[in-house]
């Protein structure tokens, strides 16, 4: 199976919290400089990528506090928008000075969240989904196809008790529903799957994430349909419905070669951390059904009601998906983002597609992105980070340039974390 198993090799591997870390360093730096120099309030937005978004819009939240009101990344002009309620000049020129493009909006993130509530309780029915768009302001409601009647009734009526200027609803012509079936990955209990990562688990092992409805849905899984399993869902971390859709499947061979690539057919991507999603990130999917497809990240945290349960947590974007995707490869760059739940339409027609996030998977599992061959001794990180001689403590494997670890990304003075600290106290002075 490509995505699961390669030839040995050393793989690039780093800690996902020290690159968001370095990529801190190389922002927040200049914002405080320039304060310090008594310069213009009003600097210019800074060029960033999407991983910088991510971790720099994660810093602004904390930083501004309930003034947040969510942000997104401008893939075309290569900046961070964030959104801003009240008018608290202090606070807004911290953000303008860290290199964000600030925008004043009107719908404060606790009332959107309140309003979510609502939904939660008066319009949960199967087939409908919501989440925040930042682009707007406002709370983004979608029904698919199978809500008529009373149910599409119901919905529209709370939507519009809302306000116009708080939610909006809108028709999928397709129908939410996870997309376990058909597929080239894994196979078990007549289900088809796709394989997400591979990881080292808390005991230093090799394991992989996939969709938490694949998970349940069967204890072991085949790399060929009616074959011998090659692993064993961790049945106490999986998950579906409820806060996410993930699982956790350890390899039955703790000498497997499990390195974290991901397999587009004619190339290998290596994997080097585990990211956060930014609205606006570009990114790739891979699944085992309709193999690559690309598109953009366009909601955080959304809520999908699906036929089996309601479950909460997910990215929302606009790739591509079918049935047999479920709990595939969803990436941007060198970094891990999410695993295929579901959504509706299909490569075809388009649609809405939903992704458990790969940091939160990680957290609740205990797992960690990495190499987990050789049973997780030395050449696996003994130590169950992946953090051994091959596989992450040496030049090649994330402290040296191939890992953007160098000076370049902050791994001096710059990076460390009491001076981060610093930065993030000195813009709110």
């Amino acid at each position: 199976m490509s995505h699961k198993r390669t030839p040995k090799r050393k793989a690039v591997i780093a800690a996902g919290s020290v690159v968001a870390l370095g990529a801190a360093a190389l922002i927040l730096p200049n914002a405080m400089a320039s304060q310090d120099e008594g310069t213009d309030s009003s600097a210019a937005p800074k060029t960033v990528n999407a991983a910088q978004a991510s971790d720099l819009s994660s810093q602004l939240e904390s930083l501004l506090g309930e003034a947040f009101a969510g942000s997104y990344y401008d893939k075309d002009q290569q900046q961070l928008i964030i959104n801003v309620v009240g008018d608290n000049n202090n606070v807004i020129v911290g953000a303008e000075q860290a290199g964000a493009v600030v925008r004043e909006v009107d719908n404060s993130m606790s009332e959107l969240k309140a309003a979510e509530q609502t939904l939660k309780s008066e319009a949960t029915v199967p087939g409908t989904a919501w989440s925040i768009d930042p682009r707007t302001n406002k709370i983004q409601v979608t029904a698919d196809s199978t809500v008529t009647g009373s149910n599409w009734n119901q919905v529209e009526s709370t939507v519009k008790s809302l306000g116009s200027d708080m939610a909006s609803v809108k028709r999928s012509a397709g129908e939410f529903k996870t997309f376990a079936a058909g597929g080239d990955a894994i196979f078990g209990g007549g289900s088809r799957c796709s394989l997400g990562f591979n990881v080292t688990n808390s005991e230093g092992n090799p394991a992989f994430l996939t969709a938490g409805h694949c998970a349940v849905a069967a204890a072991e899984w085949s790399e060929e349909e009616g074959g011998a399993p090659i692993g064993t869902v961790d049945a106490q971390t999986a998950t579906f419905p409820g806060e996410g859709d993930f699982g956790l499947v350890n390899y039955d061979d703790p000498a497997t070669e499990a390195p974290s690539t991901v397999n587009l057919g004619g190339e290998q991507v290596d994997i080097a951390q585990a990211a956060e999603a930014e609205v606006g990130m570009p990114v790739t999917r891979m699944g085992s059904t309709t193999g690559q497809d690309s598109g953009t990240v366009t909601a955080l945290n959304a809520t999908v009601n699906y036929a089996e349960g309601t479950v909460t947590g997910l990215i929302q974007t606009d790739v591509c998906a079918e049935p047999g995707d479920s709990g595939g490869s969803l990436f941007n760059e060198n970094s891990a983002i999410g695993l295929t739940s579901g959504g509706s339409g299909d490569c075809t027609v388009g649609g809405e597609t939903f992704f458990q996030p790969v940091t939160t998977a990680l957290e609740a599992v205990g797992a960690t992105i990495g190499d987990g061959g050789a049973g997780g001794g030395e050449e696996a990180g003994g130590d169950g980070t992946g953090a051994g001689e091959e596989a992450g403590a040496g030049e090649e494997a994330g402290a040296g340039e191939e890992a953007g670890m160098g000076e370049e990304a902050g791994t001096g003075e710059e990076a460390d974390a009491d001076e981060e600290t610093g930065l993030i106290e000195g813009l709110t002075g």
